[in-house]
């Protein structure tokens, strides 16, 4: 970075052109910091995307471990990039207009799918919605594999009873990219579908987030 003439150097060029004009590699320089040791700064950020075949997808999907791998980024770099990629996720999920309703599928993945389409492990989630249609909590059930011991009724409704819920939405995601529901959900599915019944907290849908697109039960006339 030495070498760079001043102007070209990623910090200097964000003061004078903003970050919208920096490439990725020198963004990711930004999120690094200062260099040091045998790797230039600006090597091991282009490594990294190189890494990532140039997607910040699967960037994201990376574990600390992978990311360690590369030379010059050690555990505090990789927890850098890892904090960065996850407040990206948590703005483009605070994107959607607060209190607005969930009229549909793609309303509830516009909320649910910059978090969880790049997830690493699967999550299950539980929206709890008012008599309005709105969002009144995201609640994380279980993370790791699907199982329908582990999303239980108990657990599923607990909190939407606690909260008067008006209906719930079921969200998980398929770490694989492909959202095509398996026997597991559906089995899943359908058992918790029959819990709300009987409690008057109706499932109103049920989506699983893929890379770049999703599946709905309702849509897919599978409630």
């Amino acid at each position: 970075m030495r070498e760079m003439p001043v102007t070209d150097r990623p910090r200097e060029r964000l003061r004078a052109l903003g970050p919208q004009a920096l490439s990725v590699p020198e963004l990711l320089v930004m999120v690094f910091g200062s260099g040091s040791g045998r790797h230039s700064v600006l090597a091991s950020a282009q490594l990294v995307y190189e890494q990532c075949g140039g997607s910040l997808g699967r960037l994201a999907a990376m574990p600390a471990a992978a990311l360690t791998r590369v030379p010059g980024v050690g555990a505090a770099r990789a927890a850098s990039v890892q904090a960065a990629l996850e407040l990206g996720r948590r703005m483009a999920g605070e994107a959607r207009e607060a209190g607005a309703p969930l009229r549909g599928p793609r309303d509830v993945a516009a909320v649910f799918a910059p978090r969880l389409q790049d997830a690493p492990v699967e999550e299950f989630h539980v929206a709890i919605l008012d008599a309005q249609h709105r969002l009144e909590r995201d609640v994380l059930i279980t993370r790791g594999l699907l199982d329908a011991s582990l999303v239980h009724p108990r657990e599923v409704f607990r909190e939407a009873i606690a909260e008067r819920a008006a209906a719930v939405i079921l969200v998980h995601n398929h770490p694989s990219g492909d959202p095509t529901p398996s026997a597991e959900d559906r089995a899943v599915t359908a058992q918790l579908v029959a819990a709300g019944r009987l409690l008057d907290i109706p499932v109103h849908d049920h989506i699983i987030v893929g890379r770049g697109r999703y599946v709905s039960f309702a849509e897919a006339g599978l409630l």
